[in-house]
């Protein structure tokens, strides 16, 4: 089974989103691409009957998803949104079971073929051990792998995802990529990315959305080249070949640092921009605690800049955030990126707090909401709520370039 669109536009109002984006995809592991507002949440909704494109035509097995009912779609596709919440205390099984809704009549219950689908796909992505907990008193990582459960009950052949790991403590990050790589060697999977550093270690192909329309797609290696990767976000980066799979990192440029000193607070690939941005502009910049798995810190490691490092998947330990903690004392500038906070970086943003008792600026980038990123029972959403009262708010890592720079009384 193939999902094809063919010169797909697709519009918010007056303005056009999507501009004759054509896209095939077949079994494997397809991600999408692209710098913010280039389209890629749009086009996963136009393939999925969200968001219905005003021309072209998006084929499922070559029916047009658009004609289809609903129904007929759902057992064939599936989708894991963005916001995988569910605010109503439904046990793990019953929302696992919801994936059946496709397969049965309208007055219908569910039998025990249903009950061994959905039992089948609690016990592949490790959650059939949750069947009798309420759904909202588990993990954010526990309930990203209980909604693609529900997917799987639903015996699609395509699955689509948009930014899976977005909202995800880094531990959880490889554990839910490992589990999509595995189930794209048996069916369609086409999924959208932020970090570029996952989507090439990940997928089998790759497709970089700029402007609305399609600028490259192909394998990693072909798509994710310096040149096109400047033409589309605007920065030049150092692609370099590791064991592994591709690693992405910013060019850093010859400028002698005299602007201050910027310490990120960073992790989750929300930060290898900005610091290479920040190096750029001549900040002295330094960043922490970061895992030695994190993308940011392989970015931090490339710029050559100064930073705490923790074991991969270990909480913060009290050294480490002492150490952070002494790199913010000596630091003109804080910036706290919208990364998601569990109880093993929760300290991250306490060290933030205390930047702000001790009279540092502090600018926070909040392009996702709190309520999204907090793993920690509300404890991160309420220390988050009180810094942002006496911290300056940014959209995007742009926005905190110009909030530093009018600071140093640069523009």
């Amino acid at each position: 089974m193939m999902l094809n669109a063919k010169n797909i536009e697709t519009f918010y109002g007056d303005e056009k989103i999507l501009d004759s984006v054509c896209l095939s995809v077949k079994k494997g592991f397809t991600g999408i691409i692209g710098p913010n507002g280039s389209g890629k949440t749009t086009l996963l909704k136009s393939v999925s009957r969200v968001l219905e494109p005003a021309s072209g035509v998006v084929l499922l097995d070559g029916k047009d998803i658009y004609k289809m009912h609903a129904k007929d779609a759902a057992k064939d596709m599936a989708v894991v949104p963005q916001d995988t919440s569910v605010k109503f205390d439904f046990t793990v099984k019953e929302v696992v079971l919801m994936g059946r809704n496709p397969h049965l009549g309208r007055f219908e219950i569910e039998g025990t073929r249903d009950m061994e689908i959905a039992e089948d796909a609690m016990k592949l992505t490790n959650t059939l051990h949750l069947a009798d907990r309420p759904i909202t008193q588990i993990s954010g990582g526990e309930r990203q792998r209980v909604i693609i459960a529900k997917a799987l009950t639903q015996e699609p052949m395509v699955l689509l995802l948009d930014e899976p790991t977005s909202h995800l403590d880094i531990n959880y990050q490889s554990e839910i990529l490992d589990l999509i790589k595995g189930l794209s060697k048996k069916m369609a999977v086409l999924a959208v990315f932020h970090d570029l550093n996952l989507a090439a270690r990940y997928c089998d192909e790759l497709v970089l959305l700029d402007k609305g329309g399609v600028s490259a797609l192909g394998r990693p290696e072909d798509v994710i080249t310096p040149k096109n990767i400047e033409s589309a976000y605007g920065i030049e980066v150092v692609v370099k070949r590791e064991p592994e799979g591709l690693s992405i990192h910013p060019r850093r440029k010859p400028i002698k640092p005299s602007k201050g000193r910027v310490h990120v607070i960073c992790g989750a690939g929300t930060a290898s921009f900005l610091m290479n941005a920040l190096v750029n502009h001549g900040y002295m910049v330094s960043a922490g605690v970061l895992n030695e798995n994190d993308t940011d810190r392989d970015a931090a490691k490339e710029l050559n800049i100064d930073m705490v490092e923790e074991k991969p998947f270990s909480h913060i330990t009290g050294e480490k955030h002492r150490q952070n903690l002494e790199l913010i004392r000596h630091a003109d500038f804080v910036v706290l990126t919208d990364i998601p906070f569990g109880r093993g970086n929760l300290r991250n943003l306490e060290a933030a707090a205390q930047a702000v008792k001790q009279g540092i600026p502090v600018v926070a980038i909040d392009e996702c909401g709190i309520k999204e990123r907090d793993f920690t029972g509300g404890r991160a959403a309420k220390l988050y709520n009180e810094l942002k009262t006496k911290a300056q708010v940014a959209g995007n890592y742009m926005d905190v370039v110009e909030l530093l720079e009018k600071k140093c009384g640069l523009k």
